[in-house]
């Protein structure tokens, strides 16, 4: 332990001559340049500020020491930053003599790496840190078959760089993105699905961004070329909220800082986002003097990724954002802190308040944004994911946290809470999680998985150390069982988690396509077979329809017939006995006057019959009448003059009438 004390205060005295001597303010970035140089303070300040004649030797660090021990006590605390830069001044001045030359020897050269894109294409460029910005296109052109002169390189921090520009100048970090615009290249036809996506890099996209904590709205215009990285620093400059402070709210889960607006999928023309500061968590660490150096070796070995991946370049603004105090990072904090609360208690027998406690105390550590951990039963979340439609499906990560490793407060605090991986939690997965700190709740959590995933899976668990852990299980459901795809050691970083859940997300997606494609055939299927029965209940139901109509008509027809045959019964009844009333027909010779009347039907026929000249009219229309045209519905006419002898009075007689001795008469219907 007292080698372990001795070794932190030489490197807290390295930082504090490093910063003297290079003005750099930023802790992390300080500890990151060391780090790359092993701690040898004269090749990490040659990293930073070049000698003209060489590089200085190493036992430089030792005159340092010494002039540290003579001088600087008086100027200011060995493990705090300058706090001016005017201070920064005279502890270079005061630490940094120009020795001999005597003490030149080589140095090894720092590399850079590029990750740079280009269409469909990706090329990753190492280089050393002295070379200048052309000798990257030159590299480009070869691998890319594009001239120098037509290309475009674009990601740059500091905006468009000459091709002159050394890289050292521009202080870069070990990995970095660019991207390549070729303006003056037509895409070829495999290129075409691009075409868009290069014309949007000339549009202009009006991002509205809401300012939460203010309440207020901006809307501001960008190029589809500004990286994502870009935007979130002009807004750290409206809003006064640094980047790596920054919460957002509506960017695609696929986007990533280094992303163009144009390639991030954001909607065009507006898109509406979301900003707020991130609440820190809360340093309740109690961790051994052991212990804390462990963790401060694991936190600076990841910073560097970090720095990359999340905030591009963004200043740390405090040591204390990682929750990790500045005398705890070098091995000075004490072990008497306030123990941590466990994640989940002991011997719980609700899932649900397991779950509960789960999230609530895992919120009090390290902030608000975090994974929606699913709050429910291993069963449930199961069901969640993987048993609804196969386009709802998800994929089931289970966190298990152990707060014995070392690793887990740099897991949770770096990867678990990075906006981009809650983000992507968020987006495709069910987040499942679980305490296995206490042997009972391992134990119980062993008895679920192999109740759910199989014996394998319980082993498996079971091969991991305590120092291995944080563990996330990414588990894919499937027809017949559910297969663990990766099994995510704590020992990682933002962006090889990020790659892992892409992975798996690829195999599922892959999978879920295959279920979709079933899932539409066999609905086709069951729509036509729907459509089939449907039709056939709709014939079903026109033939009823048809068969009661003429049923109906039947009836109807019955009905008429029937009142139809009671009428003309009606009828007959009524001309019999007309008829049998009827007077004799008198004799052709008799003592009285004798009235012949000839009658024309409509159908052409003649009634002729003979009555006696003081015979009623009455008697002449129940003779018309019992021939079946009664006096109601036809007029008896004569022909010459015309008179309508039914308009006449019944009682008068024949004679009266002027129908004597014989008369010719007609029967027209009446209208």
């Amino acid at each position: 332990m007292a080698s372990d004390s001795e070794n932190n205060m030489d490197r807290e005295i390295i930082l504090a001559d490093f910063q003297a001597c290079t003005g750099i303010d930023d802790i992390a970035e300080a500890i990151t340049l060391l780090e790359l140089n092993n701690w040898d303070l004269v090749a990490a300040i040659n990293g930073v500020i070049p000698q003209e004649n060489g590089i200085l030797q190493s036992n430089l660090s030792s005159v340092a020491s010494q002039a540290n021990i003579d001088g600087p006590h008086s100027q200011a605390a060995p493990a705090a930053p300058p706090a001016a830069p005017a201070a920064s001044s005279s502890s270079s001045s005061a630490f940094c003599p120009t020795l001999p030359s005597r003490h030149i020897v080589e140095r090894q050269p720092r590399m850079l790496n590029f990750r740079v894109e280009y269409r469909q294409r990706t090329v990753e460029v190492v280089i050393e840190e002295g070379s200048v910005v052309g000798e990257i296109k030159q590299i480009l052109e070869t691998e890319l078959q594009v001239p120098v002169s037509k290309m475009q390189l674009k990601g740059w921090k500091s905006g468009d760089l000459s091709d002159s520009i050394v890289l050292q100048s521009l202080h870069l970090p070990k990995n970095n993105s660019l991207y390549v615009l070729t303006p003056d290249i037509t895409p070829t036809a495999s290129t075409s699905q691009n075409s868009d996506l290069q014309e949007s890099l000339n549009q202009n996209f009006l991002l509205v961004i809401s300012h939460r904590e203010a309440q207020r709205d901006y809307n501001l215009n960008f190029p589809g070329s500004r990286t994502i990285q870009e935007v979130k620093r002009n807004v750290s400059d409206l809003t006064n909220i640094p980047v790596r402070h920054q919460q957002w709210e509506g960017w695609p889960a696929s986007a990533s800082d280094s992303m163009t607006l144009a390639a991030s999928g954001i909607s065009y023309p507006c898109h509406h986002l979301g900003v707020c500061r991130r609440s820190s968590p809360a340093n309740t660490q109690e961790p051994t003097e052991e212990v804390n150096n462990t963790e401060v070796n694991v936190f600076v070995q990841c910073a560097d990724v970090h720095m990359v991946s999340d905030s591009e370049g963004d200043d740390f603004e405090d040591a204390s954002e990682f929750g990790v105090d500045e005398s705890e990072m070098f091995g000075m904090g004490t072990s008497t802190g306030c123990r941590k609360a466990p994640l989940m208690p002991e011997n719980t027998e609700n899932e649900v308040d397991a779950l509960l406690h789960f999230t609530a105390e895992f919120t009090t550590r390290y902030g608000e944004c975090h994974p929606v951990f699913f709050i429910g039963t291993l069963e449930a979340a199961s069901q969640e994911a993987f048993y609804g439609k196969p386009r709802d499906r998800k994929l089931l990560a289970i966190y298990l946290h152990n707060d014995e490793s070392v690793l887990g407060n740099v897991f949770c605090s770096q990867m678990m809470c990075a906006d981009s991986i809650v983000s992507y939690l968020s987006q495709n997965f069910i987040t499942w999680a679980w305490d296995v700190t206490k042997e009972a709740n391992k134990a119980r959590l062993l008895t679920m998985c192999t109740r759910h995933f199989g014996s394998v899976v319980a082993q498996t668990i079971r091969t991991y150390k305590t120092d291995q852990f944080p563990l996330l299980l990414i588990v894919m459901g499937k027809r017949t069982s559910n297969e663990v795809l990766n099994v995510i050691q704590g020992n990682t970083t933002v962006d090889e988690l990020m790659m892992r859940l892409m992975g798996a997300m690829e195999i599922f997606t892959a999978q879920q396509q295959e279920d979709i494609k079933d899932e539409d055939e066999r609905e086709a299927r069951e729509m036509v077979k729907r459509e089939q029965d449907e039709a056939y209940q709709l014939s079903l139901e026109a033939d009823r329809k048809k068969r009661e109509a003429q049923e109906r008509e039947q009836a109807e027809q019955l009905r008429l017939q029937q009142i139809q045959k009671e009428a003309d019964d009606e009828k007959e009844a009524i001309r019999l006995s007309l008829e049998h009333a009827l007077p004799p027909e008198p004799a052709e010779e008799g003592g009285e006057p004798i009235s012949k009347l000839r009658i024309r039907t409509p159908s052409g026929e003649f009634l002729v019959r003979r009555f006696l000249g003081s015979t009623k009219l009455q008697v002449l229309f129940d003779f018309v009448a019992s021939k079946g045209y009664p006096w109601e519905g036809f007029k008896l006419l004569t022909t010459f003059p015309r008179r309508n002898i039914t308009q006449l009075d019944p009682a008068s007689s024949l004679l009266e009438a002027k129908l004597f001795p014989q008369e010719t008469l007609f029967l027209e219907a009446k209208e």
